[in-house]
């Protein structure tokens, strides 16, 4: 499957008896949706964002391993349960470090078989398998895989 990232506009609509993207528009051609082969939801890659890694007092973009070793989680693990009365700057660190929407940002796929406009019927002309995407975050389709 090759991976796009483009921009499209969907339809939705009773595909199979489930509402899902009846149809929709890529680079000027419209494709109808055939059957929808699967639907997933996946989230936003939280481990990577700068407030994890403030949160676990990782130095972001410094060199640092993106998958912390034991003695740097249970360092920020000792910070972050830390009940005392300080105003460390750990501790200002971590009160800085907010977890924003984009870590909780989460898109809807849907693998669909789609036929262009009026051959979609019956025709194995012009079809494919087709990776549609609806981001929660900034309300957008976007086709993000083709196999034709």
């Amino acid at each position: 499957m090759r991976s796009y990232d483009d921009v499209i506009d969907v339809r939705r609509g009773l595909v199979a008896g489930q509402e899902a993207p009846e149809q929709f528009l890529w680079r000027g051609r419209l494709w109808v949706v055939r059957d929808v082969l699967a639907h997933w939801v996946e989230t936003g890659a939280w481990w990577e964002q700068a407030g994890v890694a403030a949160l676990l007092g990782i130095r972001s973009g410094s060199g640092a391993s993106s998958n912390p070793d034991s003695s740097e989680v249970s360092a920020a693990a000792s910070v972050a349960t830390n009940s005392g009365g300080g105003s460390g700057a750990a501790v200002d660190g971590l009160q800085d470090a907010r977890l924003g929407a984009d870590l909780l940002g989460e898109r809807d796929v849907w693998r669909v078989e789609a036929g262009r406009g009026r051959l979609a019927p019956g025709s194995s002309l012009g079809a494919g398998v087709f990776d549609l995407a609806f981001d929660w975050v900034d309300a957008r389709w976007r086709l993000v895989g083709c196999m034709d």
